[in-house]
């Protein structure tokens, strides 16, 4: 092997780290769902029949982006197509797909998430639903990748949610963001019809985020030194 085809072991410890943190925020039950991560035209990602609450680095496999293996004990989950799929379209840097409950509830009701709060623009707007096929198929990716065109985030249809991002970090706070919008839908909805934001409202939420460099921790500016002799 040599040393350009051997994925750093960082990489293969940061997807053990995601998936601990996800399943600590219950989004992640047994070996349900699956996370990667890639490097130029490697992957790191979950190997089929893995605990994910508690994953090691060695339970992680390395592909390359046409699924060929590279590194590692274990044959890699049965969703690999679909996270080779998101980075061959996208040129994203990480995948995370969980069957996390509140999104999966709502993945069997709805045919896309409304824009409910402004948040929601992170992942870009609504949530699209992919239509219901058998995992692990080409189908599902297929209509996985359809359903994530200008988004980073989609639901599955009776299945559960992915998320994509540069970052392996992005992705799994998208994971996170994705869960909370459909618990917050699920509660609204619990009261009466839940209200969302039409595309006028959202792109005022785009312009003062601009605006205001929002999300981004900023200095206070330093106090304006008083006149002196002014008393």
């Amino acid at each position: 092997m040599t040393a350009s085809s051997s994925m750093p072991s960082r990489e293969r410890a940061a997807v053990a780290d995601a998936c601990r943190r996800l399943g600590a925020e219950g989004l992640l039950i047994g070996t349900a769902g699956n996370v990667s991560v890639r490097v130029d035209d490697r992957v790191a990602i979950t190997a089929t029949g893995a605990v994910l609450a508690a994953l090691t680095p060695d339970q992680v496999t390395v592909v390359d982006l046409d699924g060929k293996h590279i590194e590692g004990s274990y044959e890699p989950t049965s969703e690999l197509e679909l996270h080779l799929g998101v980075y061959r379209r996208y040129g994203t840097g990480a995948v995370v797909h969980t069957h996390a409950p509140h999104a999966t509830a709502v993945s069997c009701v709805l045919d896309e998430l409304p824009c409910i709060h402004y948040q929601l623009l992170a992942l870009g707007g609504t949530v699209r639903v992919a239509p219901y096929a058998t995992f692990g198929t080409p189908e599902l990716a297929g209509s996985v990748l359809t359903a994530l065109e200008g988004r980073s985030a989609a639901l599955m249809a009776n299945h559960g949610a992915v998320t994509h991002a540069v970052t392996l970090d992005q992705a799994v706070e998208h994971a996170l963001l994705l869960e909370w919008a459909c618990g917050v839908y699920q509660r609204a909805a619990s009261m009466g019809t839940p209200r969302f934001l039409d595309e006028q409202q959202q792109l005022a939420v785009i312009e003062a985020a601009i605006a205001r460099n929002y999300g981004t921790t900023r200095p206070m500016p330093p106090a304006q030194e008083e006149n002196r002799g002014s008393r």
